[in-house]
């Protein structure tokens, strides 16, 4: 498959694909699907775990290294409220947060372009998903559409658990329950997600970072560090297309 980086950004799920550096350790709001495109690539997790493997799929939260090793990688972003990361929440239990060498062989590459594209996790996937996922609730659905379409700057997370008739710290519990990650964790990775998004419009970092209504490239990047253990400019400056999709 090309080397050419490319990201595609959905309303609830990412990919990326290209060659990245090596990051730091790391940890998102976003269960991701790491695949080795063009050969195998190393993950760090835990307690001094270190697997090289082929695929690997790590939780949201979980912190972790990833260590392309020079190859092309595809990297698929699930939003935690999206069916798919939702049907592979029993297996992460299981499994303790990381699971090594779940994908399919890369075998044709016009099939596996086809996959990724279409973010055909059935058709990625070697393991069995959950079928039946209970509704996201309602009240943490219209949270969520206001994190992602900020109409005014950074809304407040009282003005969020005000807006479903909750208080702040029930709301807190309400919204970590249904997805599986913390209010404030899933913040930064929104922002994060439309600065990048921003890049559909403006290759330029610093009209990025006021794209996510961060307050100024540096803590755009601090953010950017922090979610993928790597400076925006190492990964998005090479980028050659961004596409948003409908």
């Amino acid at each position: 498959m090309p080397a050419s980086n490319t990201l595609t950004l959905g309303t609830d799920r990412a990919l990326y694909v290209g060659e990245i550096p090596a990051t730091g350790w790391h940890c998102h709001a976003s269960p991701v699907l790491l695949m080795g495109l063009s050969g195998r690539f190393t993950v760090h997790w835990g307690a001094g775990r270190v697997e090289t493997c082929h695929s690997a799929l790590v939780d949201a939260g979980v912190e972790h290294l990833f260590d392309p090793c020079g190859e092309t990688v595809a990297l698929v972003y699930l939003e935690p409220d999206s069916r798919e990361a939702r049907r592979l929440r029993g297996l992460f239990q299981q499994e303790g947060g990381v699971v090594l060498d779940v994908a399919v062989s890369v075998g044709a590459r016009s099939a596996m372009e086809g996959y990724l594209n279409h973010f055909d996790l059935p058709a990625l996937l070697r393991c069995p998903l959950d079928n039946e996922v209970a509704p996201l609730d309602p009240r943490v659905a219209r949270s969520l559409h206001v994190l992602r379409h900020p109409q005014a700057g950074r809304v407040a997370r009282g003005d969020l658990a005000s807006g479903v008739q909750l208080s702040a710290s029930r709301f807190n519990h309400l919204f970590r329950a249904e997805m599986g990650v913390s209010l404030r964790s899933y913040r930064v990775w929104s922002q994060v997600r439309l600065a990048m998004a921003g890049l559909a419009v403006s290759p330029r970092l610093t009209d990025a970072a006021l794209h996510g209504e961060f307050s100024d490239s540096a803590h755009f990047s601090r953010m950017f560090r922090q979610t993928f253990g790597m400076t925006p400019s190492s990964v998005l400056k090479p980028l050659k297309t961004v596409t948003l999709l409908a």
